[in-house]
């Protein structure tokens, strides 16, 4: 796996199990009770300001967790550790060590320095035990099996986001028209730490084609216009049994799609 991306993917999956995790124990309101300053908040609400004038066409991410350091997840994590997080991640002294090396790791990947061979290794084993941590407790809350892969997140290139704890029906109101391209990137971690197959398929037309890259683009055709077009996004292990037929794990977007003008 590319460092940066390892990097990217296990704080994602932070923020999205802190946010999920908050949400349930404090509501709406859970921003305000996570455990840091008003002042950190602010400062999460200025980025997203910037990052919205910057992307004036593009995409904008609407969490503001998405907008916290690194050091914030910390304490959010350490504040509110008895519980789920304990449950989820174990040992808070260990954890400590673990976010503390990566966020040490993290500032000279991102200025773009060369990182030593023993570095990358530390990144990847650390990156990649928390993750499988986190899917093995959201596996363990639905069933008995610590076997099957699981979707941390998926977004689209329109700003649609699944994330775990969330409906794994995505109803976009987005009406589409032919010619237009969609990209989805869907995050997902295997409890027993394998390399994992992506797909992704409209409903109706029964050809699923599987590839070991997480970036799925959709080009629209004649064939997907109707009125709900389901895009169907799917992860599964190399493994010989699979949660659901030949996949493991799968989330659908929603879409209208036009027909041409006359």
């Amino acid at each position: 796996m590319e460092i940066t991306q390892a990097l990217k993917d296990t704080e994602n999956s932070l923020r999205d199990f802190i946010a999920v995790v908050l949400l349930k124990t404090f509501g709406e309101s859970w921003l305000d009770k996570c455990g840091v300053s008003g002042d950190r908040v602010e400062t999460w609400k200025e980025r997203k300001n910037v990052e919205e004038k910057r992307q004036q066409s593009g995409v904008v991410e609407e969490r503001l967790i998405y907008y916290a350091d690194f050091y914030d997840l910390k304490t959010i994590l350490k504040k509110h550790w008895s519980g789920e997080f304990s449950e989820a991640l174990g040992d808070w002294k260990t954890m400590e060590v673990w976010l503390n090396e990566l966020e040490q790791l993290r500032d000279p990947d991102a200025h773009r320095r060369e990182l030593l061979p023993h570095q990358k290794h530390l990144i990847l084993g650390i990156s990649g035990e928390i993750r499988t941590r986190l899917v093995r407790y959201r596996s363990k809350q639905e069933t008995s099996e610590d076997y099957y892969p699981r979707i941390e997140s998926a977004r689209d290139s329109l700003g649609n986001i699944y994330t775990f704890g969330s409906p794994g029906y995505v109803n976009t109101n987005i009406c589409l028209h032919i010619g237009d391209v969609v990209e989805f990137i869907v995050t997902a971690s295997d409890p027993l730490g394998a390399d994992l197959q992506y797909s992704l398929s409209v409903l109706l037309e029964g050809i699923k084609v599987w590839q070991d890259s997480n970036v799925l683009p959709l080009i629209i055709e004649k064939k997907h216009v109707r009125k709900k077009c389901e895009v169907m996004l799917s992860v599964r292990s190399h493994r010989e049994y699979h949660a659901t037929g030949d996949f493991d794990d799968t989330v659908f977007f929603v879409y209208e799609v036009l027909p041409p003008r006359v």
